[in-house]
């Protein structure tokens, strides 16, 4: 066979490869509209019961009162880590037991998740939380 020949089979080869291995990234990657909705506001101020901060969305989760007074754990979906980081955030701006409000948008699926769009924190500064649907998410 000719040098032309495997030449061609080895790209052919890279780029399958390199199809299999990106089609799971692509295909986790969506819209913030795929999962809330960009009409429906919500504020919901609690305490903060654990923060994680992980590729390719980060998490807060708060305890929030109800208007019944029960507690209630709302999920609240932010950028990637490095998103939060170019934004001037920090690991430490959110303790566990800290108390912060927080702005976003509606589960589509009417669950206690939001994708949030700004927090309060305790000393008066407001962090941007991440995509806004005017970066490409709509």
């Amino acid at each position: 066979m000719t040098r032309t020949f495997w030449t061609g089979a080895l790209i052919l080869a890279l780029g399958v490869a390199a199809l299999v291995l990106t089609a799971p990234a692509a295909h986790a990657h969506h819209s913030i509209a795929a999962q809330f909705d960009l009409d429906k506001t919500v504020t919901v101020t609690g305490t903060i019961t654990k923060m994680e901060f992980r590729n390719p969305h980060s998490w807060l989760y708060i305890d929030v009162k109800d208007d019944q007074g029960r507690m209630q754990e709302w999920a609240i979906e932010f950028g990637s880590v490095n998103a939060l980081f170019r934004r001037g955030w920090k690991r430490e701006d959110l303790p566990v037991g800290a108390a912060v409000t927080v702005n976003g948008f509606a589960a589509l699926d009417g669950s206690r998740t939001l994708g949030a769009t700004e927090v309060a924190l305790p000393d008066g500064r407001r962090l941007f939380a991440g995509t806004a649907p005017s970066e490409g998410g709509r």
